[in-house]
C-alpha cells in the first residue's frame, strides 16, 4: 500500500512538473526548428534541428544592448530599493514610531496601484526632468513600484527578530544605527538577499513604464526589445523564442545558484522554537 502511494505521488509530482515546465519546454523546442517547420507542422521536435534563430535574435536585433540595459536598471533598482527598505522596515518595526500600522497599510495600498494608472504622470515627470531614453528615466519609476514591496516583504523579517538582542544591544551603549549595522541586519540577511532576489526580477520583467519611457532603440529593455522583433508583414517567431529562451538563462542561473538562500529567507521564522 505505501508503496502505491509512493508511485502515485511520483507520478503527480511528475505530471506537475510538466505542467509547469511545459511552456518552457514548448518556447524551446520552438527555438531549435527550422523556420518552415514552426508553422509548417505541430510536431514537438524536429529532424533537422537548428541555431540560425539563435543567431538571428543577436544579428537582427541589438539583444545584447537590451541585455545591458535590463542588467543595469535592475541592479540599480535593487540595490536602490533594498537599502532604503532595509532603513524603512527597521525603523517602523523596530523603533518607538507612531501609527505604525497607518504607515504599512499606506505601503501596502501603494504596492497594489496598477501601472496604468500612475504610468500618466510618471511619465510627465520623467518628461520635464529631460529623463527619457536613459537609465535614470526607469529608475525612478521602477523603485515607485518596488520599493513599497520590498518594505512591506521586510518588515516581516524584521518582527521576527528577538527584541531581547536589540536591548541588550541598548544597554552596551550601541545607537540605533549600530545595532541595526552589527544585529538586525546580519540577522535578516536570508530575508534581505530574498526580496532583492524578487525585486531584481520584478524591474526585469517589467514592461509598461519600459514600453512608454524610453522610446529609443538604443535604451530599451529586454521585454521591449524582444516585443519589437515583429516586422510588418510577419513575426519571426523563431527568433523571438531564441530571445526569449537566452534572456531567461540569467534569471534561471541567479535563482539556481542562490537557491538554498531564497529559501532560507522564505522560510526565517516560519517555525517557533
Amino acid at each position: 500500500m505505501k508503496k502505491a502511494n509512493k508511485i502515485f505521488f511520483y507520478i503527480l509530482l511528475s505530471m506537475f512538473i510538466f505542467i509547469v515546465l511545459f511552456p518552457f519546454i514548448w518556447v524551446f523546442l520552438t527555438s531549435i526548428k527550422p523556420v518552415n517547420e514552426i508553422f509548417g507542422s505541430f510536431a514537438w521536435f524536429t529532424n533537422n534541428p537548428t541555431i540560425k534563430s539563435y543567431i538571428a535574435a543577436f544579428t537582427q536585433r541589438p539583444l545584447l544592448r537590451y541585455l545591458f540595459n535590463s542588467l543595469v536598471v535592475s541592479s540599480i533598482t535593487t540595490v536602490f530599493s533594498i537599502t532604503v527598505a532595509s532603513f524603512t522596515s527597521y525603523a517602523i518595526t523596530r523603533l518607538p514610531i507612531k501609527g505604525k500600522t497607518i504607515i504599512l497599510g499606506g505601503v501596502l495600498a501603494a504596492s497594489m496601484f496598477p501601472q496604468i494608472a500612475i504610468i500618466s504622470p510618471i511619465f510627465n515627470l520623467i518628461t520635464r526632468l529631460g529623463l527619457r531614453n536613459s537609465f535614470s528615466g526607469l529608475v525612478i519609476p521602477y523603485i515607485s513600484i518596488t520599493l513599497p514591496l520590498a518594505i512591506w516583504i521586510l518588515s516581516t523579517f524584521f518582527k521576527k527578530i528577538p527584541y531581547s538582542l536589540e536591548e541588550s544591544a541598548k544597554l552596551d551603549g550601541a545607537t540605533p544605527f549600530q545595532t541595526f549595522r552589527k544585529i538586525i541586519f546580519p540577522l535578516a540577511a536570508p530575508g534581505v538577499f530574498t526580496t532583492a532576489i524578487l525585486v531584481f526580477i520584478a524591474a526585469w520583467n517589467e514592461y509598461l513604464f519600459a514600453l512608454t519611457i524610453n522610446s529609443d532603440d538604443r535604451w530599451r529593455t529586454v521585454p521591449v526589445g524582444i516585443s519589437m522583433y515583429q516586422s510588418q508583414y510577419t513575426i519571426p517567431w523563431g527568433d523571438i523564442t531564441a530571445a526569449t529562451i537566452i534572456v531567461t538563462i540569467p534569471i534561471v542561473i541567479l535563482v539556481l545558484i542562490f537557491q538554498r538562500r531564497i529559501v532560507a529567507g522564505l522560510t526565517s521564522g516560519a517555525v517557533k522554537e
